[in-house]
């Protein structure tokens, strides 16, 4: 017998699932809402499903939850026992489930991408996700820079929402069952776990990337998708950390330079952003580093501004007048007006080999050069792009060129759908992504709905 999932909540008129914590605000871990993996009853092997979901994430749940109602029959299949995994640990448990401001500016957000998210994002925006989740129950609160978290900053309890809705719209989760392959039938689609044969209408392939593959983001759907045709742009760590070669500030991990201007070269320069980087004890993070490292590769030569968004002419510039109208006073006191910390200050000026005690007046004009070249754009060789088990997102997946931009529909195979990560695309920090999985999540239901009315009335 298949592993199911039994869900049991309370809740409000009109059938969908309500968010309505204990005293001690913990819903999910206590017994108003508790989830247990259960026995199934056994299912024919003749049962043919209205839409079949590989993959309980967060697209992959709110897919099933907005494509079901009436009497459609609709599975989600979930490799790991317990569905959510990923989104668990998302924002280190706090779910940064969007962000704030006006729903055209994501598009921006997603490198190449946004131009293909468009109807997505714009079809189910950040607006609708934050009602969604108040509507039940769950409020939104808008923090640091415009993220948008659960007020209980609870990953958790944003699964427990979403959980509660698929129960309320009767969709089955069967957990601990894994997907060995996907083949095209007559009526839709066969999809084996194993010995197992589900059948259905339309199917939804919600797996994920690569990253934190512990959560069960083991790249399945890239298979699965080839399997049926399609091609996969080069799959890679995205909003990762990266390591230094020969790093020289190990001792100052920690240190941050708020709104940092990096560069990536590559024989030319390839990219170029800004935001915060963090200095770590063998490399880089932060904003800054996490949302240009899709595209960084081992062997960049990264320039990091140490001094804001100061060239290197105007730096020059700016140490030649130091010099001529304050020459008397030490280097280290003037590089402190740039906000440069005083230990990295310090630390360029030893790489540099220029005396810690210098006065301005006595820079030479080559120490002056060098200093202004370093400060503007210090050089580090990217040794290695943090692997998946520390990328939060993957670039790369599911070729954007097949995917038919205002349904999330195959073009090269009827009825067959791709969400969330698995495709080319992946956001900055600051919740896209997860905005991404919901709004293609949503659109891929939309039309699943349509289809399936239109079959109903024989159309």
């Amino acid at each position: 017998m298949p592993i199911g999932l039994s869900i049991s909540s309370h809740l409000h008129e009109g059938g969908s699932a309500r968010y309505e914590p204990d005293q001690d605000g913990d819903l999910y871990h206590n017994g108003r809402f508790q989830m247990v993996v259960v026995m199934s009853e056994d299912r024919s092997r003749d049962e043919i499903w209205d839409l079949i979901v590989v993959g309980a994430g967060p697209a992959g749940l709110f897919c099933a939850a907005s494509a079901s109602g009436g009497n459609r029959k609709v599975l989600v299949l979930e490799k790991k026992r317990t569905p959510g995994r990923k989104l668990l640990i998302s924002g280190s448990g706090r779910c940064n489930l969007t962000h704030d401001g006006e729903a055209r500016a994501f598009l921006d957000r997603y490198g190449g991408a946004g131009r293909f998210l468009r109807p997505a994002l714009l079809g189910f925006t950040n607006l609708d996700l934050v009602a969604f989740f108040e509507e039940r129950g769950l409020s939104m609160t808008t923090l640091e820079g415009g993220k948008v978290f659960p007020e209980t900053q609870r990953s958790r309890d944003v699964l427990t929402v979403l959980l509660a809705e698929c129960e309320a719209r009767k969709v089955e989760i069967s957990g601990g069952k894994t997907v060995t392959s996907i083949e095209k039938s007559e009526e839709g689609f066969l999809v084996a776990c194993g010995n197992d044969i589900h059948r259905s209408r339309f199917l939804v392939i919600a797996t994920g990337g690569r990253s934190y593959p512990a959560t069960g983001s083991a790249g399945d759907g890239y298979s699965f998708a080839e399997a049926l045709g399609h091609a996969i742009a080069e799959v890679g760590p995205a909003l990762a950390p990266v390591r230094i070669r020969d790093y020289p500030f190990a001792d100052l991990a920690g240190i941050s330079l708020p709104g940092a201007r990096v560069s990536i070269f590559r024989g030319k320069k390839v990219k170029e952003g800004v935001g915060d980087v963090l200095f770590t004890h063998d490399g880089l993070s932060g904003p800054g580093i996490l949302d240009l490292s899709r595209d960084i590769r081992d062997g960049d030569l990264l320039r990091v501004s140490f001094a804001g968004a100061r060239k290197k002419e105007e730096m020059e510039r700016w140490l030649l007048a130091r010099s001529e109208e304050e020459g008397g006073r030490n280097l280290r006191s003037v590089l402190a007006e740039l906000a440069i910390p005083a230990r990295l200050a310090s630390r360029v000026l030893e790489l540099l080999e220029i005396p810690q005690d210098l006065k301005c007046a006595s820079m030479t004009r080559r120490m002056r050069i060098d200093l202004a070249d370093h400060l503007s754009g210090f050089p580090m060789i990217v040794e290695e792009v943090g692997g998946f088990d520390l990328a939060m997102a993957t670039r790369g997946g599911v070729d954007l060129r097949e995917i038919d931009p205002k349904t999330m529909e195959s073009r090269l195979v009827p009825g067959l759908y791709f969400v969330g990560e698995v495709l080319d695309v992946d956001g900055d920090t600051g919740g896209y992504n997860l905005q991404a999985a919901f709004s293609t999540g949503f659109l891929a239901a939309e039309r699943i709905r349509k289809r399936l009315a239109e079959m109903e009335d024989g159309r």
